[in-house]
């Protein structure tokens, strides 16, 4: 019985000082260190945009212009030209022209001809196809130059703040590995 409470008594003293010991080293763990903020704002020296630039090739067709003063003159009529008649005389062959027939003589009902065959030789252009190359810029992100109770600093931003910039000032006690339960100095 004398042997069972003294291995009793032996284990509960390791077991006191190993927890006086763990609990200086937990010293740190038990206290909660408080972030100290406050918002207030910073003036803005410079923005300056960082741009992200897409490149692109497409393919289009390119046309050389056919020159008309080298060609003669086409009648797309078919009729011969005749002298300038005014207005209303223009006017008044053209729906006569509607209601006569190829003899000559006129009839009531207009008649629908077909477009003549294109039978002649066509004008054509000399078009190839070449690649075009394309760029675009656009804005991501900016460079902020901003300057904070007399000390400079400099942030990349989603988006031009403008004149102001508001920030985020933190204070935290620093609490060294060394100092543990030490009084500070």
């Amino acid at each position: 019985m004398k042997s069972a409470s003294l291995l009793t008594l032996a284990c509960l003293l390791a077991s006191a000082a190993f927890g006086a010991r763990a609990q200086d080293g937990e010293a740190r763990n038990r206290v909660v260190i408080v972030e100290n903020v406050k918002f207030d704002y910073a003036q803005v020296l410079n923005v300056e945009p960082v741009f992200q630039t897409l490149r692109a090739t497409r393919t289009e067709e390119h046309c050389e212009p056919v020159s008309t003063r080298t060609l003669a003159p086409v009648n797309v009529t078919g009729e011969e030209p005749q002298e300038d008649k005014g207005r209303f005389g223009r006017f008044m062959d053209s729906v006569r022209s509607i209601f006569r027939r190829e003899d000559g003589s006129e009839e009531e009902m207009p008649v629908v001809e077909a477009p003549p065959a294109n039978n002649g030789p066509l004008l054509t252009r000399d078009c190839r196809i070449i690649p075009v190359g394309r760029e675009f810029r656009r804005p991501i992100a900016y460079d902020v130059d901003y300057v904070y109770k007399g000390t400079k600093y400099r942030s990349r931003l989603p988006d031009d703040p403008g004149n102001r910039l508001k920030i985020r000032v933190s204070i935290t006690p620093w609490v060294a590995a060394e100092q543990g339960g030490a009084a500070n100095p």
